[in-house]
């Protein structure tokens, strides 16, 4: 199975989100039709980066590191946000 985190970009505030998901488009729409809390009153949402991991544990670990200002900085450095 593959394990995705993902970066979706709020068109409302122009603010970012970073998640974790078997399933990037399933999940994009979720987000999209109000069903997760923390993201309803952003939306609507676009996809506006992804990595794919083999492992779950892998995937966590980058989704924790993106939301590290480690990660924040690393993200910054590559242009991505």
């Amino acid at each position: 199975m593959k394990h995705f985190v993902y970066i979706l970009k709020s068109l409302k505030d122009d603010g970012f989100y970073y998640g974790y998901s078997t399933n990037v488009e399933t999940r994009l729409n979720f987000h999209n039709e109000g069903l997760v809390r923390s993201t309803k009153g952003r939306r609507p949402f676009i996809l506006h980066y992804v990595e794919e991991f083999l492992s779950k544990s892998d995937a966590l670990r980058r989704e924790k590191f993106f939301k590290s200002i480690d990660g924040y900085n690393w993200l910054k450095d590559n242009n991505i946000t």
